[in-house]
């Protein structure tokens, strides 16, 4: 009986050790000072400037848990729960629950890639590669609103294993409506993506196809929230320098371009250019560019900034940036809704749209610190 027990222990440790797990708890606190000038005010008549205390400019703040668990012959079991958060007055997020950005679980192996489910940052997030603000809140997703930075729900996703310098990556969410592109029963329509990456030790190539569908009627109704998206970017690395840019098609159905006059299609390029100047000091330069057709026009940003590193942890952020509107644009330096600015109430909720006056002009700055952990 003694030896029988012995040996149950035995092969108890044994699995034990085979099946090694860990959980890694991390986070990101971002704040700072703004000042933006070219704000409408509230019944979008005339032009006003606000100072702030923010959280997020240079990046969201969050924080999060992963996991992994090695189960043996290759093979793990991964989770993933993040949220965001406000530093400056401690609030979660609104909608999208306590873990709004990641709650995924799901398998992987070296040979054969990721395979995982749940809500994530949706796939047109990868131009944040490619950005040389990173997708601070004034870059990549402005000139678009926010059309680069939405999360997804109910998504499958997929990543490969590197070969001979590609990798491949592939979401694809269901709408859970009655209707598989989504009929409005539900919150979501039915999202998709997949793109191709090329890395060597001097350029990064990336081209990119994703898609988002009206939640009420399963079609490609606004280029801002519910359309079609085509990306190609690429990173150029040469010593202490990056250069960075990209081209994107957003466009929408033939069902959009007869229902009105709002814009059916954009068409989105940046560029600029990191210096590395030491070790701790990086310089930015950037220019956005965005043009609307059906009378939406066209809108520029140019900006500059740059981080210092006080430790691997710690860095402190400037950017400076401006937005110069076509006589019919109104594109602000954040990424605002689509329509006017000033105060917009709607089922007796006001909210304020920071969107300048029709071929104004918007400037900011803003400098912080962050810390990651």
């Amino acid at each position: 009986m003694k030896k029988a027990l012995l040996a149950a222990a035995l092969m108890s440790a044994g699995v034990v050790a085979h099946a090694q797990s860990s959980v890694t708890l991390y986070g990101r606190l971002d704040a700072g000072l703004e000042y933006i000038s070219g704000l409408p005010n509230a019944n979008y008549t005339g032009s006003t400037s606000r100072w702030r205390a923010e959280s997020g400019d240079w990046g969201t703040s969050l924080w999060g848990m992963k996991g992994v668990e090695d189960i043996g012959g290759g093979n793990k079991v991964l989770f993933q729960l993040e949220g965001s958060f406000n530093t400056m007055n401690g609030q979660g997020p609104g909608g999208g629950g306590l873990f709004n950005r990641w709650a995924t679980v799901g398998l992987s192996n070296s040979a054969y890639g990721t395979l995982t489910m749940g809500r994530m940052l949706f796939i047109s997030n990868g131009v944040w590669d490619f950005d040389p603000f990173g997708q601070s809140n004034w870059s990549s997703a402005s000139l678009v609103r926010g059309r680069n930075w939405p999360q997804s729900s109910n998504n499958i996703a997929y990543q490969s294993p590197k070969f001979y310098g590609f990798d491949v990556y592939g979401q694809y969410a269901l709408s859970n409506a009655t209707n598989w592109n989504g009929n409005g029963t539900t919150p979501q329509g039915r999202e998709a993506g997949l793109q191709l990456t090329y890395t060597s030790s001097l350029f990064q190539l990336r081209g990119m196809y994703d898609e988002i569908r009206n939640s009420g009627n399963g079609n490609f109704t606004d280029p801002f929230t519910a359309s079609r998206e085509y990306t190609a970017a690429f990173n150029v690395f040469l010593g202490q320098f990056k250069i960075q840019g990209a081209y994107q098609a957003v466009r929408t159905s033939s069902a959009a371009s007869a229902a009105g006059t709002a814009p059916t299609s954009l068409d989105h390029e940046w560029g600029g250019v990191t210096w590395q100047a030491t070790p701790a000091a990086a310089l930015i330069a950037a220019v956005y560019h965005v043009n609307a057709n059906k009378g939406g026009g066209n809108a520029t940003i140019y900006t500059i900034g740059g981080s210092y590193n006080l430790s691997k942890r710690t860095l402190l952020d400037i950017q400076i940036a401006t937005v110069r509107n076509s006589k019919s644009a109104n594109f602000g330096l954040d990424a605002n809704s689509a329509g006017p600015g000033g105060n917009i109430t709607s089922g007796g909720t006001t909210t304020y749209n920071e969107n300048p006056l029709p071929g104004h002009s918007q400037t900011g700055v803003y400098a912080g610190i962050q810390h990651s952990f």
